[in-house]
């Protein structure tokens, strides 16, 4: 459950092994498909993955290839996750080498339990870590530090987000988000963002986000979005589409069990 695509900021090879843990899957509420994130961490000692296999991002430059966006979110503790996320980014308007960018690894803590963990009141969360180097180009190492509000009722939920960076060029970065979504128990709710972003000195954004998430189960999420916004007055265009499941580590280690079996009684 971390913060999405945003600053140049999922990626393995993932067709059979993703199709296996699906059918293994349990609670996934991650939060594709925004660039702001919930007050909420994965359940201790389970992985939860947040999946777009391919989407299209267009700006003055032409248009680039989101193939595939990935958060990996592992729980450590009631109230604390490791987070690890990246992205490949093709140039399909000319030719270009895929890269991988928008790489970062952070640690998210629940610091007021609330709604988000079925007590009362909001739920209030920090999430900090380091950003990594772009596979191309000469960016650098960053960080950043967020807080997070998240508040739930009947008729639905509010997610606010305040971060401040220290981007790959070292520059200062502010980022406000807020997060609406329809009634956590509808089978299809209609989620909307809004955004500002501003890198001193260098890029101001502006952007509005639309879409849904289907709730497939308990153990699977599906979303899509349409995403608009302006970068220094310049248009900026993406289509978001993906999905969320969950696992327990010990998925593995009875996988690889099931295995050992045969191999012992054939000997």
């Amino acid at each position: 459950m971390s913060m999405k695509y945003r600053r140049s900021r999922k990626f393995p090879r993932l067709p059979s092994v993703t199709l296996a843990l699906l059918a293994w899957a349990s609670a996934a509420q991650a939060y594709r498909p925004f660039d702001g994130t919930d007050a909420a961490v994965a359940k201790k000692g389970e992985i939860e993955i947040e999946l777009q296999p391919a989407g299209p991002l267009r700006d003055e430059s032409g248009t680039t290839l989101i193939a595939p966006a990935t958060v990996i979110n592992y729980g450590l503790t009631e109230d604390w996750e490791a987070v690890f996320e990246g992205q490949g980014q093709t140039p399909l308007s000319q030719a270009g080498p895929t890269s991988l960018a928008a790489a970062g690894a952070f640690l998210k803590h629940v610091i007021v339990p609330g709604s988000l963990q079925d007590k009362t009141g909001p739920s209030v969360a920090t999430e900090f870590g380091v950003l990594l180097p772009d596979s191309t180009g000469n960016s650098g190492i960053g960080a950043s530090l967020a807080g997070i509000v998240s508040q739930r009722w009947d008729w639905g939920t509010i997610h606010l987000n305040a971060e401040t960076a220290l981007t790959r060029d070292h520059h200062g970065e502010l980022f406000l988000s807020a997060i609406i979504e329809g009634p956590s128990t509808w089978t299809v709710r209609p989620v909307a963002e809004v955004f500002y972003e501003n890198e001193f000195g260098r890029e101001e954004t502006f952007s509005g986000l639309v879409g849904m998430i289907y709730k497939v189960r308990d153990d699977l999420s599906i979303d899509f979005a349409i995403r608009h916004a302006l970068t220094n007055r310049r248009s900026v265009n993406e289509i978001r589409a993906g999905l969320t499941f969950g696992f327990p580590l010990s998925f593995f280690e009875g996988h690889a069990a099931q295995r050992e079996v045969p191999r012992a009684i054939s000997q």
